[in-house]
């Protein structure tokens, strides 16, 4: 029996090379995710997605399959582009049994109204970041990248990996983390009490002070070392480490 809860993750950054987080994941699907009723998933599932024709490899097939297993078992699963999956399509949605989010948006959480985010467009300090994400986010620019042959899109994700590497040694942690006022400006265009995203990898409860209204704002941990996952329910939200 499901109970009503919600669970929230983002940055798992799966990957062949990080099989200790896939075993996370798993587990976790067959642990906290297989007793409640929803699953979000915000940005940064994979730490690189080339297209849907890639689905027969080895870690999307299995990530698949243990996706699709929940799904059919009574889980919503609901899933957002981040950063470095920003390609992911409905044939990967289909197969999964998930559903794919816009970034924003907004939805009744328990009777509170959320607004949900992968978070990197709140980092408006990073003026170059914000400039490449308007490239990547372009449609047109999207449908000319997955024309190219897999090989060469597995090439061009390597690079762009290597190439976001680089940047982020340049950078302060100050500019890569959010803008107060852009978070503020998202507060005020959706009108709501409470903000969930993923990205800076800064796992935390914030209260912001909007128009004379007190907010609050969750900040999901990345997977990298352990694991962590938002779980909300009618009584409010708390934070939970996930080792595995």
């Amino acid at each position: 029996m499901r109970v009503d809860a919600t669970l929230f993750i983002s940055d798992l950054h799966l990957s062949p090379d990080a099989p200790a987080t896939l075993n996370r994941f798993l587990a976790f699907l067959d642990g906290p995710a297989s007793q409640v009723r929803r699953l979000y998933i915000l940005g940064d599932f994979f730490e690189s997605w080339v297209g849907d024709d890639d689905l027969p490899s080895p870690l999307p097939d299995t990530v698949v399959r243990a996706l699709r297993a929940q799904a059919d078992t009574g889980l919503e699963i609901h899933i957002m582009h981040g950063n470095r999956d920003f390609l992911l399509g409905k044939d990967f949605c289909l197969a999964s049994g998930t559903h794919l989010l816009a970034d924003p948006t907004l939805i009744e959480l328990h009777g509170t109204p959320t607004l949900l985010m992968h978070g990197d467009s709140l980092c408006t300090d990073d003026l170059a970041y914000q400039q490449f994400r308007l490239q990547v986010r372009n449609p047109a620019w999207q449908q000319a990248v997955l024309a190219r042959p897999l090989a060469e899109r597995r090439l061009l994700a390597a690079q762009m990996r290597d190439q976001s590497s680089i940047a982020k040694d340049g950078k302060t942690m100050v500019v890569m983390d959010v803008n107060e006022e852009a978070v503020a400006e998202a507060f005020r265009n959706h009108d709501c009490p409470r903000l969930i995203h993923g990205h800076t990898h800064r796992p935390a409860r914030h209260v912001h002070l909007v128009d004379d209204l007190e907010r609050e704002r969750w900040v999901l941990p990345d997977w990298y070392e352990t694991g962590g996952y938002l779980k909300c329910d009618s009584l409010g939200c708390q934070l939970l480490a996930w080792a595995g």
